[in-house]
């Protein structure tokens, strides 16, 4: 009977509150990786990017870019290289990323745009404001910022001993990788398994991303990210380089930090990154508030981005 029931929830179409699916569909080829492209609101309208973190999709903003479309805005926005319906990619890098959303810019407008991102999106767009300062107009960083933190005490010695031991976590993590899979299950398994990482987002919004970021198997539910991918592990890029470039950026920037620590979230300190602030930047820690500050409060986070965007 138990399993009936699960069947036939798993079979519905699954709605939330305020939430919208996008206008409209396109794909873009990036270094031979076709990106999933997702447009809100009126082709006519000016372009409004939006940038999603680490391990999410274009689907986790059908809450929050409608609000930005009803406003006036085009808003574009794609899955990441082995997120969503993006290709996967035989390797991934912070300078594949950079690449592939400046390729999603140049598809949609030549000339400076404005960009919302949120999480990793958001360091994404502070490499691509430093290298390209002229290419974005007005940044957006939600819960996305560098935090300067103090650097251990550490040797040099002990420093490559942890270097060398996370390089080697990591290509043992891509050599079980090239043949993993998903592990599947109903759609309420995959929206627990979501929820122990967003503890603070409601049930239903875990149900209804699952139907978008997942596929259904003849065996259950699988989410569509690419198991090579995790959090964390090596790369070209580290909060802290940004950091201490971050008084130089030239797009006018507002950032918003979250106040509540969760496992997705980057744990800025606010009032210790303010120093760090560009000269007439906006930062706004949002009280009570977890990593996804635009999911918990999206409608008060649209008004102060479309005030902020003028």
């Amino acid at each position: 009977m138990a399993q009936a029931i699960q069947e036939d929830i798993d079979s519905l179409t699954i709605t939330y509150p305020g939430a919208r699916r996008p206008d409209r569909h396109r794909w873009v080829n990036s270094y031979g990786v076709r990106l999933h492209v997702c447009e809100w609101g009126k082709r006519s309208d000016p372009p409004l990017f939006l940038v999603h973190g680490g391990s999410d999709f274009a689907g986790t903003f059908d809450l929050f870019a409608p609000l930005l479309a009803d406003a006036g805005w085009r808003v574009v926005s794609w899955d990441h290289r082995g997120h969503g319906d993006s290709d996967h990619a035989a390797l991934y890098g912070w300078d594949a990323d950079v690449r592939d959303a400046l390729t999603v810019l140049d598809s949609t407008r030549p000339d400076p745009v404005p960009v919302v991102a949120h999480s990793k999106g958001g360091g994404m767009m502070l490499q691509l404001a430093d290298a390209l300062p002229r290419r974005i107009s007005k940044l957006v960083i939600i819960d996305g910022l560098p935090t300067p933190n103090p650097a251990p005490d550490i040797s040099d010695h002990e420093q490559r001993k942890i270097d060398e031991k996370e390089l080697a976590q990591w290509l043992d993590h891509r050599r079980k990788a090239a043949s993993a899979q998903r592990k599947p299950g109903t759609l309420m398994d995959l929206a627990k398994r979501r929820k122990r990482m967003n503890p603070r987002l409601p049930d239903e919004w875990l149900q209804y991303l699952v139907t978008i970021g997942a596929r259904k198997d003849p065996d259950g539910w699988r989410w569509k990210l690419d198991p090579g991918i995790r959090f964390g592990g090596f790369g070209p890029w580290r909060p802290e380089w940004s950091l201490k470039r971050l008084h130089l950026l030239e797009p006018p920037l507002f950032g918003m930090t979250a106040t509540v620590e969760e496992e997705m979230g980057w744990g800025t300190n606010g009032e210790a990154l303010r120093p760090f602030m560009p000269r007439g930047a906006k930062l706004l820690a949002m009280q009570d508030t977890g990593h996804f500050i635009h999911i918990e409060r999206p409608r008060e986070v649209a008004d102060m981005v479309l005030e902020f965007l003028g």
